[in-house]
């Protein structure tokens, strides 16, 4: 699809520092792995500074699901999971499916209840306000919703966790591997973006059993739950007696509820996602901001504070 000319003033100043009460919805492949717990765990400990509007299952595959449905559907279920554990039975009706495959072509949405109720919420927004639309998956989805109505990229502000770091020798990450081609949508359509690279910058984001076992395990149900998904995760990977996990979904949300001492980032022209899981460059494409570097003990602080007092 071809974009209207993005213009580098607006995305600067979407792309500011949120003030006040942040209206969000969080896209998330839940049964992927065990970090995207965490995050919905921590977006809705933080009502103080997050207004969480909708809860989407992103599609994913790997040997946990065999395709995006599978994926998606497992996710939907993992979803409420955790809110039964956060004893959050409110929130089960701003759960909805997403994408149950990904896209095949640059100008085609997968039309989902997920996709729509972006289209609909961002349109809703009042004049001078944005959506923050916070993907912790593959991009289906939110790429979806841009294709349904361009006219949201004025209204939204995506926050991606996905692709690598500039510097990082490939751009093989599993949610850009996965939808590449929504990935491209994404970085093309001059939507105000900021994208947490992983390896190179959120893989710094990562706990030990030690740590879990102090912090966690036995505090409440949900730490319980939380502590033994991690440890089942990491004996899955056949990790070694010493072994960290990586948690790195939280960083999503900590953009959205941290300060300048949480993160180091900077604008740069949107890198092209090539579909040889490289990056290529243009000066002339329009700017989007990445985060560069993390300091997981203000992260990670948080987090074990706001989960021990569920």
């Amino acid at each position: 699809m071809k974009f209207a000319k993005p213009n580098n003033m607006e995305i600067l100043n979407a792309l500011k520092r949120p003030i006040g009460k942040i209206k969000m919805v969080l896209d998330t492949d839940a049964y992927n792995e065990i970090d995207d717990q965490y995050a919905i765990a921590y977006s809705l400990l933080s009502e103080d500074k997050l207004d969480l509007q909708a809860i989407y299952a992103a599609p994913f595959s790997n040997k946990k699901a065999a395709t995006p449905k599978i994926g998606m559907e497992k996710s939907y279920d993992e979803i409420l999971n955790v809110l039964n554990l956060m004893k959050r039975s409110d929130m089960h009706s701003k759960v909805l499916k997403g994408s149950e495959f990904y896209l095949s072509d640059s100008d085609t949405p997968v039309i989902s209840d997920a996709a729509n109720d972006i289209v609909r919420k961002a349109i809703q927004m009042p004049v001078g306000d944005r959506l923050y639309v916070v993907g912790i998956g593959a991009i289906t989805n939110i790429a979806s919703a841009i294709l349904i109505e361009p006219k949201i990229i004025s209204k939204i502000v995506v926050v991606w966790l996905g692709g690598n770091s500039l510097s990082w020798k490939d751009n093989l990450e599993f949610n850009c591997m996965q939808d590449k081609i929504a990935a491209q949508v994404v970085f093309n359509s001059g939507v105000p973006l900021v994208q947490l690279p992983v390896w190179g910058v959120t893989s710094h984001l990562i706990t030990t059993e030690p740590e879990l076992r102090h912090y966690l395990k036995g505090k409440n149900e949900l730490c319980e739950y939380l502590y033994e998904i991690t440890c089942k995760q990491a004996i899955f990977e056949g990790k070694n007696k010493v072994w960290s996990k990586e948690i790195w979904d939280i960083i999503a949300i900590a953009w959205l509820i941290g300060d300048q001492n949480w993160m180091e980032e900077c604008f740069i022209h949107s890198p092209i996602i090539t579909l040889e899981d490289t990056y290529s460059y243009d000066p002339r494409r329009h700017f989007i901001l990445q985060v560069q570097n993390v300091n997981r003990d203000y992260i990670f602080q948080d987090l074990f504070s706001k989960l021990q007092n569920n």
